[in-house]
């Protein structure tokens, strides 16, 4: 048996000499599970071997048994630190430990559905991140004289990471002047991502969340994430052209299957959520912005949100279309 692991019963039982890191479950770090495979003699060439199988035409270079090597591959590593390993959202080298997950769950041979899994690790019940995060907030307004979102921008500004990190988006989201044109988007998203990875729910949230009883309050709200940089173009691209963008990015690909399993909706459970678990949703949502898909409010005077994006071109697709919006649309989870 290879020093990288001793398997115990079941490949769900993994007991690795030299793995120093677990993340939450006793799971595995994907990066240090997929250090610890290619230092191992014996897992390090079924590693390389199921690399070439999801790489596109990689199969091919196996030769005429291709296919029985990319199965005993999977078979094999189904038994290693990858099977089950999970990565921190915002981490440093967050791409490289996603690109070692979805090397396993996204083989075709395994049949993974996104919707059962993503890469990241779960979010706890019991943190009261709804406190003052609900989309649907209009029945928490009561008092006109107070403004929720301006007392969330004050918290943040007492905090120091967070009026730090909001700093740096909004720098980032709003060209320096009329005549350097429009604003780097990918450096503002960016900052995004890096703002809602690393800041407390407690601020991001509430900041994002706050509710509102008049369209002042709302717009502020809605320019939470500078929209004129960070979600809006002149004309709405295709949501499926969008959608097949993010999916071809590991970081894009993972936050979506996130949303999609924590957001879930359900009639049957009395929370409209297929989890009940209404902080993890909110995580998730928060999770997508600064991506491609990145969904807001839709205007000001309403909380509807969704992705800037439209099916009005998506010919035979409009029912696929359709769907995907409905995520955000009709979604009972998320507006609760």
């Amino acid at each position: 048996m290879g020093p990288y692991c001793q398997v115990l019963l079941t490949p769900y039982c993994v007991l690795c000499a030299g793995v120093p890191r677990l993340v939450s479950g006793g799971r595995w770090d994907c990066l240090t599970a997929g250090d610890s495979c290619s230092s191992d003699e014996a897992c390090s060439p079924r590693l390389r071997t199921l690399r070439q199988c999801v790489a596109g035409g990689g199969s091919v270079k196996l030769g005429p048994g291709a296919r029985n090597h990319c199965e005993n591959a999977v078979t094999a590593l189904l038994s290693s630190p990858l099977h089950r390993c999970q990565c921190k959202r915002g981490m440093k080298r967050e791409k490289n430990c996603l690109s070692i997950y979805w090397s396993l769950k996204q083989s075709v041979l395994h049949g993974l559905s996104l919707v059962e899994n993503y890469p990241y690790e779960p979010v706890e019940r019991g943190f009261d991140y709804v406190r003052l995060a609900s989309i649907a907030a209009e029945s928490e307004v009561g008092m006109t004289t107070v403004n929720r979102c301006l007392d969330a921008a004050k918290a943040c500004n007492v905090d120091e990471t967070c009026q730090k990190l909001r700093t740096e988006y909004v720098s980032a989201c709003i060209a320096p002047s009329a005549r350097a044109g429009p604003c780097n988007r990918a450096r503002c998203n960016k900052a995004l991502r890096k703002f809602f990875d690393r800041v407390p729910p407690d601020y991001t949230h509430e900041l994002l969340f706050c509710p509102c009883s008049d369209t002042a309050c709302a717009e502020r709200r809605r320019q939470t994430i500078v929209p004129a940089c960070s979600y809006e173009e002149r004309e709405k691209p295709n949501c499926l052209a969008q959608l097949r963008v993010c999916e071809a990015d590991y970081v894009c690909k993972s936050r979506w299957a996130q949303f999609q399993h924590d957001c879930q909706p359900s009639e049957l459970t009395t929370s409209g959520c297929q989890q009940e678990n209404y902080g993890a949703c909110l995580v998730a949502y928060t999770g997508l912005i600064g991506s491609i898909i990145t969904p807001n409010y839709l205007d000001n005077s309403t909380s509807n949100v969704g992705p800037w994006c439209s099916c009005a071109a998506s010919g035979n697709l409009r029912d696929q279309c359709n769907h995907f919006l409905s995520h955000f649309h009709d979604n009972n989870c998320l507006s609760e």
